[in-house]
């Protein structure tokens, strides 16, 4: 059987990707280069998410994309810290119990 060892992001400047996730997940680097770097989180046995230069740029919306959550605070505070380390924030569903936000990260990367 396999396991998910890492997802990776093709993006035109990773080490700007990196650190918008580094400080978004609270991750640490494993590899840190011009044209690709990897984070991980600390202490846990979770995937890395990596990030590799490619030259084309993005074009249409992700066929992939994270799903992440707040460990501490509220869906609203989650979104605003996130918005002042680059995101932007393209919608918002009220979905009862199930309200979350799509945001895309400093390269359009939705999320």
């Amino acid at each position: 059987m396999a396991v998910i060892h890492g997802i990776v992001i093709d993006c035109a400047h990773p080490l700007k990707l990196a650190e918008f996730w580094r400080e978004a997940l609270g991750y640490e680097y494993r590899m840190k280069e011009d044209d690709w770097c990897s984070l991980r989180a600390p202490g846990r046995g979770s995937p890395f998410l990596s990030f590799a230069t490619v030259p084309e740029g993005k074009v249409v919306k992700n066929r992939v994309h994270l799903d992440i959550r707040p460990e501490t605070g509220t869906l609203d505070e989650e979104q605003e810290r996130i918005e002042r380390l680059g995101a932007t924030t393209l919608e918002f569903f009220d979905k009862g119990q199930w309200n979350h936000y799509i945001m895309a990260d400093p390269e359009g990367n939705e999320f």
